[in-house]
């Protein structure tokens, strides 16, 4: 197991609350969406009047539902195809409606300096290995890909605390639509095969725990790499001497080295 340690340097601390049918409910939509199918948001989603910078969308679903997400267009050339970032939140269960747009926390400085496409969508309340959040995330990633400049192998999923959990259930169970997963301060309960191993994820991990993280306790997530690594696994291993688990900014320069891993080690 590649274990790196890495001092930070940066100080400043973000505070958040919690961290813990197929699609959701809208709460504040007049419009009955019950007949919608998928066919009809996907056109939706054809439709939307991207812009260079920050776009932020709200998209009627099937079955009375609706999908919330930014995305941000980094400036490209005409047919020019660069790389995407699914940005998965943390605190998925608190229903908050912005939540998915505090994208200047880590994910948009850490790219600072990588033309790419950033995700980011709501987890409208449900964890993100709830059905209704698989379903949303899988095809606004599908959606993206037909309908912006992407490099379809070049698709990264990445999230802290709950989003960091939801990046090791879509490197497991979706590993044909990413290319890497980047999980921070999680903690993941694996899949186990009928030999009590854990499942073998077809793709490499970058993964980033706090020393001192008080919610997640960085023992589980080392064992849970080491068992993994054990099954074949591909897992870069990252500790954050001193981080605890409520400060997802100060994970910054963490990120920032993972995306370079991904740049010059995945593809």
């Amino acid at each position: 197991m590649k274990i790196k340690t890495i001092i930070s340097a940066f100080s400043f601390i973000i505070c958040f609350t919690g961290c813990s049918d197929r699609f959701l409910s809208a709460q504040d939509n007049p419009v009955n969406t019950s007949q919608i199918s998928l066919a009809d948001t996907k056109k939706a989603f054809s439709e939307l009047p991207f812009k260079t910078g920050i776009n932020d969308f709200k998209l009627n679903a099937p079955n009375n539902k609706t999908w919330e997400f930014r995305v941000i267009v980094p400036e490209i050339m005409e047919n020019e195809m660069v790389p995407l970032f699914v940005n998965l939140h943390w605190s998925a269960s608190a229903k908050d409606p912005n939540i998915h747009k505090l994208t200047d926390c880590y994910i948009e400085p850490a790219l600072e300096n990588t033309n790419a496409y950033i995700l980011s969508p709501n987890s409208q309340g449900l964890l993100w290995y709830n059905p209704a959040n698989e379903t949303q995330v899988v095809n606004l990633v599908n959606f993206a890909l037909e309908n912006l400049n992407i490099e379809p192998e070049k698709v990264v999923i990445l999230g802290y605390s709950d989003g960091g959990n939801g990046s090791w259930f879509f490197s497991e169970t979706h590993p044909e639509l990413f290319s890497a997963s980047i999980p921070m301060a999680s903690a993941y309960s694996p899949t186990y095969n009928s030999n009590g191993e854990i499942q073998k994820i077809d793709m490499p991990l970058y993964v980033i725990h706090g020393e001192n993280d008080e919610l997640f306790p960085l023992i589980n997530t080392k064992v849970l790499v080491e068992q993994s690594i054990n099954a074949g696994n591909q897992i870069e291993f990252v500790i954050a001497p001193g981080l605890s688990h409520f400060v997802a900014c100060d994970y910054l320069p963490y990120l920032q080295d993972a995306v370079e891993w991904v740049k010059t080690s995945v593809w």
